[in-house]
């Protein structure tokens, strides 16, 4: 039996960001392939939250084509590729290895199932649900006239190219027939009736199916390869609905309401969280939890419109503690501070789980010495 063709980086990239698109990440995020050649094979690949030399040396030890991180090395562009600075120093190290560098950090926040989901099942929370859903308006109704002899073939591609993803639906699509009419002038080319001929008269379909913004250009290039016609008449219409499909943060149930005390042993267990700071009574019972990895106070309102008991995400500066407590001081969600490397870490396991089930045939290893920078001191 002859072994399988190894995957190529564009491959992998091509695949994630079907789960995770690019048109998801923050505008001053940086996502994508930082270094490397799109074509590279991949037999094996290391994963971690940031790429580091650590990380760069484990990927030239174990003879990997790709580094695969949630945060980016570059968020700007370099002054120079050298190794007088940090940044530059790890990408130039990266490209004399021949190692691709892909990074997917917020559109990875903001995809189902994506980083906040991990940290809310890591938490053991149940029936999870987006904190804050996506705030823009990126969709788009496609609506496509194709001859009937062909309406089945266009519909399938632009449910293949990702059109018509509704919740937990794919290809969702609505059809009406009707007649169509043209009259070729001598130049053209159609595909009924001849150049320069009379007006002609055609049973077509009219095929409507939502699309994302960031998706649409690739849904018009499926439609064009299926559709029989020299000129696709079609509509591009703006769809002012919630998008539904992304979102920021996570919040569910515990399967049991506990006391503040023991959710905070909870966390600090299931994160190997060495310390968490946190503002909130002790006693108070704990039952809905929102979460959020990384940076997000920002949907600190979000989880107590959202009834939240606690909150649990990283980077809280002393001025944002108080925006937990009521207009007494007293606490009106549990916000806790778990760490951004604590919060986001799960994002490993989540991307090597997807790629190990997508492309069993790459050796997906998770980097074998955590990369966060910051060690706590704990006064004894």
């Amino acid at each position: 039996m002859m072994a399988a063709t190894p995957p190529t980086v564009g491959d992998i990239t091509a695949f994630l960001e079907q789960w995770a698109p690019p048109g998801l990440a923050a505008s001053w995020d940086n996502s994508g392939l930082q270094v490397g050649r799109a074509g590279r094979a991949v037999t094996c690949a290391v994963i971690a939250l940031d790429c580091t030399p650590q990380v760069v040396a484990e990927a030239k030890e174990r003879g990997a084509e790709l580094v695969l991180t949630h945060h980016p090395l570059l968020f700007k562009p370099p002054r120079t590729l050298t190794d007088g600075h940090p940044v530059s120093a790890v990408a130039l190290a990266l490209a004399e290895a021949g190692v691709a560098l892909y990074s997917i950090h917020t559109n990875l926040d903001a995809a189902p199932g994506g980083v906040s989901f991990a940290l809310a099942r890591a938490l053991g929370l149940r029936d999870v649900a987006f904190l804050a859903p996506l705030e823009t308006r990126p969709l788009r109704k496609l609506v496509v006239y194709v001859p009937e002899s062909h309406a089945d073939a266009v519909r399938r591609a632009m449910g293949a190219a990702g059109a018509g993803r509704i919740g937990a639906y794919d290809d969702c699509a609505f059809e009406l027939r009707g007649h169509g009419w043209f009259t070729p002038r001598p130049e053209a080319s159609p595909y009924l009736g001849a150049s320069g001929g009379p007006t002609e008269r055609v049973a077509e379909a009219r095929i409507e199916a939502e699309v994302t913004s960031w998706n649409l250009s690739r849904v018009l290039a499926a439609v064009r390869d299926a559709h029989p016609y020299e000129e696709i008449a079609y509509d591009v219409i703006p769809v002012e609905q919630p998008f539904r499909n992304a979102g920021y943060g996570a919040v569910g149930t515990l399967p049991d309401p506990e006391p503040l005390r023991h959710f905070l042993e909870r966390v600090a267990d299931a994160l190997h969280a060495p310390g968490l700071r946190h503002v909130g009574d002790a006693s108070r019972t704990v039952a809905r939890v929102a979460v959020c990895g990384g940076s997000g106070t920002e949907f600190l309102g979000a989880a107590i419109s959202a009834r939240a008991d606690a909150f649990v995400t990283a980077d809280v500066t002393y001025h944002r503690w108080f925006d937990a407590l009521g207009p007494a001081g007293e606490p009106r969600i549990a916000l806790i501070d778990a760490g951004h490397y604590e919060t986001e870490a799960v994002a490993e396991t989540l991307l090597a789980d997807a790629l190990r089930s997508r492309f069993p045939e790459v050796e997906w290893r998770v980097a074998s010495h955590p990369t966060n920078p910051v060690s706590l001191f704990v006064r004894r």
